[in-house]
């Protein structure tokens, strides 16, 4: 029998019919020779750059490494594009387009001749995207992060992506910098190619996928410039050859286990609340049960280990060069399922026991943590029956237990129009509400929950007040954000029944969220409440708002 007949490519090549010539001619035509059919697994190498992806608009050269360490494995490297979605640009949110990116990958993966894949990912939702794709057709795969921007600095202060943007933002919005200065600091924000600096969503995400298991270990942090990208990257080609070999696939390594290890993970790491979304959308690809019930549960006690903005001081580079996500996750080693299997070949345990943190500024040991809890919350309540979602870590602890009367924002143009108002009532014990942000909403569910703080507050040096949306926010944001508020608002949740004025209690540590209204008089708003139009939607975001869950 011929080597290549062990192959799922050997449908497409290993034959001497007209279907076989047809398969094999064209990509000789590209210059291949005739022995890349011989016997050579063929690994597909994904790739998503683009330059209106700035956090992707590198990916090409990765692709270029990952190829060398294909053929030198003994592999057939074929690269091939798919969308590419990132936040920066995209309108009205790269969110919308998750699921649309997965889905064409899963049908690229099915369609081709391809034995492996390597995913090459860079901005928030690309990660996630590519692992939901991959996890649904099952074959040996490895990812490939982009890596961060090296760390921002401006007039000699370091700044972060995302998490400076804010802050630089509310000083301009109170004049306590100028214009100048605040146009003058985007660019000593964002210094090189690569994704986020920050722990935000893509950071989170890239880092979670090394926790799961698919990317090799210590790679998900280095930084996009960073010579060891490039090695990574090749790397990373010559082992997928052999995990072809080996028939290692997703579903023998993103298992309950490597879940329940990620989610603990990125509490440790302060990671990003749209995490929560794409761990359980990856576990419903695999069929595996994980709920936000169990999210919260994993994640209560966990410590915050990494210091990272928009939790802490310090940006992506130098969690890299503390060691990175091997000496986090060495550090919670106790409460890891270190059995679980990973690309490498190797166990987690295994991956992790020699690593060391470097800087203990950047990455604290478990025996003194930057906070004892600092993991996701997931609230319940009335106004909030199928949960909600808060990051203690970048929260206010003073907030953590409030209550408070709501002002409300109907919309984000209301919002717009109404949040800087001088005649505006709220003040510090205020809790603005917005409404039509969710999955439907928007739709997407785009990052507009960190609503800015009103001027009339910034102007009293008050800088975070409870918030309360069925939006998402970047996980480069911060404060008192309670997001995710299922079910939304447009499809008749609760939070469409909040009305200016109305009391709402939180308490995180009781993980409660409710609506201090009587069930009658919300039954009487219910009967009276009028559903909005949405059927002038078509194509893809028709299917999107047709289908999408809470």
């Amino acid at each position: 029998m011929n080597q290549a007949s062990q192959f799922r490519s050997s449908k497409w090549f290993n034959r001497i019919d007209h279907a076989g010539f047809e398969h094999r001619t064209h990509l000789k035509a590209r210059g291949h020779l005739g022995d890349m059919f011989d016997g050579r697994p063929v690994i597909g190498i994904a790739n998503s750059a683009s330059d209106l992806v700035p956090c992707n608009a590198h990916l090409t050269q990765l692709a270029d490494a990952v190829s060398r360490g294909v053929l030198e494995s003994g592999g057939f490297p074929l690269v091939f594009p798919t969308m590419s979605i990132g936040d920066s640009l995209m309108r009205p949110t790269g969110m919308l387009f998750r699921n649309l990116m997965s889905m064409e990958l899963e049908e690229l993966l099915r369609a081709n001749p391809l034995d492996g894949v390597v995913l090459l990912s860079g901005c928030d939702n690309t990660a996630p995207a590519y692992l939901m794709g991959a996890a649904s057709v099952n074959l040996p795969t490895i990812l490939v992060h982009g890596g961060p921007m090296i760390n921002g600095s401006f007039r000699g202060k370091k700044i972060g992506s995302g998490t400076d943007i804010i802050r630089l933002g509310n000083d301009y919005r109170i004049g306590k910098i100028s214009q100048k200065d605040f146009v003058e600091s985007e660019v000593g924000m964002s210094r090189s190619i690569g994704h986020c600096n920050t722990i935000g969503t893509a950071a989170t995400m890239g880092g979670l996928a090394e926790a799961l298991g698919m990317s090799l270990p210590g790679t998900s942090a280095i930084p996009a410039v960073d010579s060891r990208r490039l090695t990574s990257s090749q790397l990373s080609g010559r082992r997928i050859v052999e995990m072809v070999k080996e028939g290692l696939c997703v579903s023998d390594i993103i298992t309950l286990g490597a879940l329940e290890n990620a989610i603990k993970v990125n509490a440790a790491v302060g990671g990003s609340t749209n995490a929560i979304l794409h761990l359980i959308a990856l576990a419903g690809r695999l069929e595996l049960p994980l709920t936000v019930r169990d999210v919260d549960h994993l994640s209560r006690g966990v410590p915050l280990l990494a210091n990272l903005q928009p939790n802490g001081e310090f940006l992506m580079e130098d969690f890299y060069l503390a060691g990175g996500m091997p000496a986090l996750m060495n550090s919670m080693s106790a409460t890891l399922n270190t059995d679980a299997l990973t690309v490498s070949g190797r166990s987690i345990g295994h991956n992790i026991q020699s690593a060391e943190i470097y800087n203990e500024k950047v990455i604290r040991p478990i025996s003194n943590p930057v906070k004892y809890d600092g993991g996701l919350a997931v609230l319940f309540g009335n106004l909030a029956p199928n949960g909600a979602v808060i990051k203690p870590s970048a929260a206010s602890k003073n907030l953590m237990r409030h209550r408070g009367r709501s002002v409300v924002f109907e919309n984000i143009e209301e919002l717009e129009e109404r949040i800087d108002s001088p005649d505006l009532e709220v003040d510090e014990d205020s809790i603005l509400v917005l409404k039509d942000a969710g999955p439907r909403g928007y739709p997407g569910m785009s990052e507009v929950g960190n609503m800015r703080i009103p001027k009339k507050l910034l102007d009293r040096g008050i800088t975070d007040i409870v918030r309360i949306s069925d939006g998402r926010m970047s996980g480069t944001a911060f404060g008192t954000v309670i997001l995710h508020v299922s079910p939304e608002a447009l499809v008749g949740g609760p939070l469409s029944l909040v009305e200016e004025g109305d009391i709402i209690e939180v308490d995180v540590e009781k993980r409660r969220l409710h609506l201090d209204v009587g069930e009658l008089q919300l039954e009487q708003r219910r009967n009276s409440r009028v559903n909005k139009d949405i059927t002038q939607d078509r194509g893809y975001t028709k299917l999107f708002r047709d289908h999408v869950l809470q």
